[in-house]
């Protein structure tokens, strides 16, 4: 659906690489290299992302790094777009609606850097998690989101290296 109304598929793809996770900063060349198309048709589409204020970008020498303007006013409503057209908002209900006590899920893997290579990797910590409704949950959830689901679980917290989506702790 979202294809629709961002007809840019190198535009489209430089949104969730920038806004799945806002910490992401990527170079042009990376970006080129990541995503098997020209820099010439990258940097086009990041120099329109820039002049509308949807990225920043950092000089540091001679590279340029382009992250998500976080002070956007329109930050947080294009990030949930991002995510729920990933069915990232589907994959939090479904695993916090009956999993147990869930303390953290969070996103590892290629879509926590922003990368949509069709597989979503989920670490799940908590005590007493029901592992029937776990066994049932990856295929419920992939044919929700129609994309592959991977579930880890794990009963010790972890630190996290990936993008949190759910902490009990923190509240998020």
């Amino acid at each position: 659906m979202l294809e629709s109304l961002i007809t840019s598929k190198t535009r489209l793809r430089l949104l969730i690489k920038f806004f799945v996770n806002p910490k992401t900063q990527s170079h042009l060349r990376g970006l080129a290299d990541e995503f098997g198309e020209s820099t010439n048709a990258i940097r086009k589409e990041l120099n329109n992302l820039t002049q509308a204020g949807i990225l920043v970008k950092e000089t540091d020498k001679n590279k340029i790094a382009y992250k998500a303007n976080v002070q956007n006013p329109f930050f947080s409503n294009i990030q949930e777009i991002i995510r729920k057209y990933l069915g990232l908002d589907k994959l939090l209900e479904q695993i916090l609606e009956r999993m147990g006590d869930v303390n953290q899920v969070v996103l590892v893997g290629d879509i926590s850097k922003g990368i949509d290579s069709g597989i979503i990797d989920v670490v799940v910590t908590g005590d007493s998690l029901n592992e029937n409704y776990i066994l049932n949950l990856s295929t419920r959830i992939e044919e929700l989101i129609e994309k592959k689901v991977v579930l880890t679980l794990l009963a010790d917290r972890m630190v996290s290296t990936g993008l949190v989506l759910f902490d009990s702790e923190i509240g998020v």
